[in-house]
This record gives C-alpha cells, sequence and structure tokens, in this order.
C-alpha cells in the first residue's frame, strides 16, 4: 500500500465532529417539542375541557400574555415584586452558602462534630414550614427577615450534604501522600479536600438556588408586611380569581427558579467542567 492510501485510510477512520449547527439542534430541538406539546395541551384543557363559566380555572396562553406581560400595569407591578422576591432569594442563598459551608468543614474535620450537628440538620429538613410559621413570625416579625429566614431554613441543608460528602470524597491515597508531606489540615483542606468537593459543591449549589426561590415566594405568601413579592400578587390574584395576572405571577417566579439553577450550572462549567470530565475519563 503507498503512502497516500494509507493516509487516506487513516483520515477516513478518523470520526469526525459534528458541526455547531447539530449541536445546537441536539441541545434545543427536545425542549421545544416537549413545550409545544405543553401548550397544546394547555389550550386543549382551556378551550376543549373547561367550560366557559370555568375557564378562570386555566386561561389560554395567549390571553396569559396579553393581559399579564403586555399590559403596562400588570407588567410593571410583577416585575417589582419579582425584584423583592429576588432580594430576598439571594440574601436567604447567601446565607445559606455561608452557614453551610461552615457547618460542613466542621464535620469533615472531625467525627464528633458530624454526629453532634447532622442529626439537627436533618431534624431541620424534616420540619414543615407551615409549622413553624407563627413561631417565625413571633421571632422575627412578619417582614422581609421572616421571608430571609425561611429561604435560609428551606435551602440550607442541600448545601450541608452535598458539600460534606465532596470534602469526605478525596481519594485515600492522596490524604496518605498529604500525611507523608507533614501536611497540616488548612492545607489539607485547601490543596486536597475542597478541590476533590467542587463537582458535589456546585450540584447542592444549584439544588439550593432553585430551593431559595421556593423559599422567597413561599415566605411572602405567609409574611405580607414590607414591599409586596410574588407570594403576596399570588395571593392577590388568587383571590380575585384573577386567572391571566396569577399565571403570569407563576411564570415569572418559575423563570427566575430556572434562571438561577442556570447561572450556577454555566459557574459549574466554568469551574470545573473540563477538570472533572478528565478525571472521569481517566479513572
Amino acid at each position: 500500500m503507498s503512502i497516500i492510501e494509507e493516509k487516506q485510510t487513516s483520515s477516513s477512520t478518523i470520526p469526525t465532529q459534528p458541526s455547531r449547527t447539530k449541536k445546537y439542534v441536539a441541545a434545543f430541538m427536545p425542549p421545544l417539542i416537549l413545550g409545544a406539546g405543553v401548550i397544546g395541551l394547555w389550550y386543549y384543557i382551556s378551550f376543549g375541557l373547561l367550560e366557559e363559566k370555568r375557564r378562570f380555572l386555566l386561561r389560554p396562553i395567549h390571553s396569559v400574555i396579553d393581559v399579564g406581560f403586555l399590559d403596562g400595569d400588570n407588567r410593571s407591578e410583577s416585575l417589582q415584586a419579582l425584584w423583592s422576591s429576588t432580594e430576598v432569594a439571594l440574601i436567604g442563598l447567601s446565607i445559606s452558602i455561608g452557614l453551610g459551608f461552615i457547618l460542613a468543614i466542621l464535620m469533615s474535620q472531625a467525627k464528633f462534630m458530624e454526629r453532634a450537628i447532622f442529626p439537627y440538620m436533618v431534624t431541620l429538613q424534616a420540619i414543615p414550614i407551615l409549622a413553624i410559621v407563627p413561631l417565625i413570625s413571633f421571632w422575627f416579625g412578619t417582614g422581609q427577615r421572616s421571608r430571609v429566614v425561611v429561604c435560609v431554613i428551606i435551602s440550607l441543608f442541600p448545601i450541608i450534604v452535598n458539600t460534606l460528602f465532596g470534602l469526605q470524597s478525596a481519594e485515600r491515597g492522596m490524604h496518605d501522600l498529604f500525611t507523608l508531606h507533614h501536611a497540616n489540615r488548612l492545607t489539607r483542606l485547601r490543596k486536597l479536600m475542597f478541590p476533590a468537593a467542587l463537582p458535589a459543591v456546585f450540584a447542592g449549589l444549584r439544588i439550593s438556588a432553585g430551593l431559595s426561590v421556593i423559599g422567597a415566594v413561599v415566605g411572602d405568601f405567609f409574611f405580607g408586611k414590607g414591599e409586596a413579592g410574588i407570594g403576596q400578587m399570588l395571593k392577590k390574584h388568587a383571590n380575585r380569581l384573577q386567572g391571566e395576572e396569577l399565571l403570569s405571577c407563576v411564570i415569572l417566579s418559575s423563570a427566575l427558579g430556572v434562571l438561577v439553577f442556570w447561572l450556577f450550572g454555566v459557574l459549574q462549567n466554568k469551574a470545573v467542567g473540563r477538570w472533572h470530565e478528565a478525571n472521569s475519563a481517566t479513572s
């Protein structure tokens, strides 16, 4: 076989990379198809199953867009409420991240601390928010502070669990190597345990980011003093049977949750995406 034929044969065996268009189609077509199916089901329920006098239960999507988003007064009111809930969610998530990291690091450094703290974290996660709403309002009032407390309670546990799991997932052989070089606890935590924990940490952050939005909406629903958030808007529109405005607020709160989840996903890909994929390929 000649050299040219060998080059042609070897080049024909190299797998071709999919084009950027195909990647975009593969990424966006499935959710678009599913979304079209959901919209079709929505219209079928609104016009096919519900009578005219009961159509307030599920207004058609074009009516929701027209009243909830295209009307200037409703749009500005909903966006102001969304911003108020976003502030509460960001404050609560920041507190949860700081507190969760501290507790997870303490539990990773001493088994005694893990045995002492972890049962109470599980208990806090298992308590229904409705059961402690009167206590929260009694201790912290009915304003923004109580909403932040609800956010922290709801979003704290995933950060602790995932961070602790990640810190404890470093290989035993690497721990032995650090012990051989007489590394102290801080060096071991900074150079071994925390880098190994990054994938699990970001997984916990993505979960808690979505939960913080839920906590902001739930807290605003129960604590009505101060600037109105999405929860107060949901309560108002539900009491007045305003289906279009109610569904527009639901869509905005869902979009906020999706946005913060996506942002932490982007941060995860930037921080540990390639490194984690390389480690997974070599393992």
